[in-house]
C-alpha cells in the first residue's frame, strides 16, 4: 500500500473548538512540535478558512495571516496548508497566504458546488501551490453526483480530491463506496476528512484507506469541530501496527497531545449530546457552538435546533440561518425569550 500522507488540522478545524482564539505563541509552539514529529502537512487558518473572521462565523483573536506566518517560521520540514471556501475567502486572501509561505491550499465547496472552486484552484496552480479540492458535506450527494463534482475539481487542477464528512454522518460502508468510486474515476490522489460525531472517525478513515485514499486528515487530541476529527496520534499508532508508513513519530505525537494540546483545550473533546445529534441529523460540525448559543438565547433544546437544521439541509456558510431557525422554533412553541 502507498504511503499515507497526513494533514494535521488542529490549527484550522480545531479553531472552531477554540472559538478562533489561537495566539501566535500557541501556533508557534504547536507547529514546531508537529514539525519535529515529522508531520508532513499542517493546516493553519480560521476554522472557516481564509477570510473567515467575521461576526457570522466568529471573530479571530489574532489575524490569521500572523498565525500562518508564525507557522511558516516554525516549520522547516512540515508544509503549511490553508483552507479557502470561495465566497468567504478571496483570490487576494489566497495570494497573501502564498506570499507569506503557505505551500498548499485546500479549496472547499459544498459537495454539489465544485464549479465555484475553478478560479481559486487555477490561481493556486499558477502560484505554484499544491492544490486540494475539498468536497464538504459529502454525505448529502449520491455517489454519481460526487464523482461528477470530483471530476470538475480534477479538471481545474486539483492534485488531490477529498471526500469530506463534515457532519460526521457517514457510515464505514458509505465511505468505502465513495472512495472506491473516486479511485476508479480519477487519476489524482484521493483524500478523506472525518468527524467523530458518531464515534466512527477512525473506522471511516480505515475504510477510506482500504479503498485507496492516500491523503488523510487527523487532529491531535481530537481537537476539531463537533466531536473532533480522527485523532492523529492514535491514527499514527494504528497505521504503524498495520504496517502502513506515515513517517510520523507517534511517541512525539502522544507527547504533543498530552503536554501541549491538553492544557489549552477549552473542554474535553468528547461526543456530547449536541455532537451526536449533528452526526445523526447530518449537520455541519462547526454549528455546535452556534446552536448552543442560540438555544440559550431562545430557551430551546439545542438538539431541536440541530435536528431542524438537518431537516432544512442547512450547510456550511449558512450560519446566519441558525438564529432564524431558533427564532422560528421559539415562535412555534410559544416560548417567551
Amino acid at each position: 500500500m502507498s504511503k499515507i500522507k497526513i494533514t494535521e488540522v488542529a490549527l484550522r478545524d480545531g479553531s472552531h473548538a477554540m472559538s478562533h482564539q489561537y495566539t501566535v505563541e500557541q501556533v508557534k509552539t504547536i507547529t514546531k512540535a508537529l514539525n519535529d514529529a515529522s508531520v508532513p502537512y499542517i493546516e493553519v487558518s480560521h476554522g472557516d478558512g481564509l477570510g473567515g473572521s467575521s461576526i457570522q462565523y466568529g471573530l479571530s483573536g489574532t489575524d490569521e495571516l500572523k498565525l500562518i506566518e508564525a507557522a511558516v517560521e516554525a516549520a522547516d520540514f512540515s508544509k503549511i496548508a490553508v483552507l479557502l471556501i470561495p465566497g468567504i475567502g478571496t483570490i487576494e486572501d489566497l495570494k497573501n497566504a502564498h506570499r507569506i509561505g503557505a505551500d498548499m491550499v485546500r479549496v472547499a465547496t459544498h459537495v454539489t458546488e465544485a464549479d465555484v472552486s475553478k478560479q481559486h484552484l487555477e490561481t493556486a496552480k499558477e502560484l505554484g501551490m499544491e492544490t486540494v479540492g475539498f468536497l464538504m458535506m459529502s454525505h448529502m450527494a449520491p455517489v454519481d453526483k460526487l464523482i461528477e463534482q470530483a471530476k470538475l475539481m480534477e479538471s481545474y487542477g486539483a492534485d488531490t480530491v477529498y471526500v469530506v464528512d463534515s457532519a460526521g454522518a457517514l457510515l464505514p460502508d458509505q465511505v468505502a463506496e465513495r472512495i472506491k468510486a473516486l479511485r476508479q474515476a480519477l487519476t489524482v490522489d484521493i483524500g478523506f476528512h472525518a468527524h467523530n460525531n458518531l464515534s466512527l472517525a477512525m473506522g471511516n478513515t480505515l475504510a477510506a484507506i482500504k479503498q485507496g485514499a492516500t491523503r488523510i486528515d487527523g487532529s491531535v487530541r481530537c481537537l476539531g469541530a463537533g466531536a473532533g476529527n480522527t485523532q492523529t496520534e492514535v491514527l499514527a499508532a494504528v497505521l504503524e501496527k498495520m504496517g502502513i508508513e506515515t513517517g510520523i513519530d507517534f511517541y512525539k505525537m502522544m507527547d504533543i497531545a498530552e503536554n501541549i494540546i491538553a492544557p489549552i483545550l477549552p473542554g474535553t473533546q468528547e461526543i456530547t449530546k449536541d455532537s451526536l445529534t449533528m452526526g445523526y441529523a447530518g449537520v455541519y460540525s462547526s454549528f455546535r457552538l452556534h446552536a448552543e448559543r442560540a438555544a440559550k438565547r431562545y430557551n430551546l433544546d439545542s438538539r431541536d435546533i440541530l435536528i431542524e437544521l438537518g431537516k432544512q439541509k442547512i450547510v456550511g456558510g449558512q450560519e446566519d440561518m441558525i438564529i432564524d431557525v431558533a427564532a422560528e422554533l421559539a415562535k412555534k412553541n410559544k416560548i417567551t425569550v
